[in-house]
């Protein structure tokens, strides 16, 4: 039996039991585990020994960073955010790998990241979004309130450390102006249960074509419950979430689907979520 699970702490609910179990079922694998491993900070290095015996498993906060001395191997986009969502595991030889960015990537296929964005937040999946967007060509306004304009300089600056001729500016949420061909929320603003929050001004929400939010709970926001009813094309975080998983399958042993069934798991996740929050 190959084992798999996601390590973290504290691990709370999770939605990635309930992913990785269809996306096994899709590939018609059925001997296999897939576990939640709590590990605090201080354990980490004491339990690498437990971890080898994983086929593979996904990390999240707060071992992102912390478990890349312990990789033999780093992708590109891993070394490129520092950051190592994602274990591939061969006879103990660990191959880390960032998933979260094509899973934002593939969930964004259809939105115009190339054109004229305004993210809203830089930190954390913010920031490898800024830079993502810097690198697909985008014409970027990173705005944050202004606790967060230090942070936003440092992302700038690495935006610009990696791509010299990216066009990217910074400014404070209520200052944006003019229009945009992409609004990006990369803030926790509308989260449940504080759902009757928005990023952004309904002005704003006007002046802007498309639109992707990655909060996954609730599954529709305020934000893109007002851009739909604009008629405006809204991406919600539950099509990242299960797309950073199906990009670890492909890692862990060449899993292939296709987007009908990715689709459905998206439907599946998101009905999940609705229940919870009755």
């Amino acid at each position: 039996m190959d084992k798999y699970g996601l390590i973290g702490h504290p691990l709370g609910h999770s939605m990635s039991p309930l992913i990785h179990e269809k996306l096994f079922a899709l590939s018609g694998i059925s001997d296999y585990s897939y576990e939640l491993i709590d590990i605090a900070p201080e354990e980490l290095s004491s339990r690498i020994g437990e971890l080898k015996e994983l086929r593979g498993f996904n990390i999240t906060i707060p071992h992102k960073t912390a478990i890349i001395p312990f990789t033999d191997e780093l992708s590109e986009s891993a070394q490129r955010y520092n950051s190592v969502n994602c274990i591939s595991s061969s006879g103990g030889r660990f191959v880390g790998y960032n998933t979260d960015c094509d899973g934002f990537l593939r969930s964004a296929e259809a939105l115009p990241l190339g054109g004229k964005v305004l993210l809203v937040g830089c930190g954390g999946v913010g920031r490898m979004i800024a830079i993502e967007a810097a690198l697909h060509g985008a014409e970027l306004t990173i705005a944050v309130i202004p606790q967060d304009i230090r942070n936003a300089q440092l992302v700038m600056a690495e935006i610009l450390a990696k791509c010299s001729n990216a066009n990217v500016k910074i400014s404070l949420v209520s200052e944006v102006s003019g229009s945009f061909d992409l609004l990006i929320n990369a803030t926790p603003v509308g989260m449940y249960p504080k759902t009757e929050n928005c990023a952004v001004s309904d002005e704003l929400i006007a002046d802007c074509g498309s639109f992707f939010d990655v909060i996954y709970n609730p599954t529709e926001t305020l934000l893109m419950k007002k851009a739909r009813a604009l008629g405006r094309t809204a991406v919600g975080g539950a099509s990242m979430l299960v797309y950073q998983a199906v990009k670890a399958h492909e890692y862990w042993y060449g899993g292939e689907f296709n987007a009908e069934d990715i689709a459905k798991i998206v439907l599946d996740v998101e009905e999940h979520v609705n229940a919870m929050n009755k």
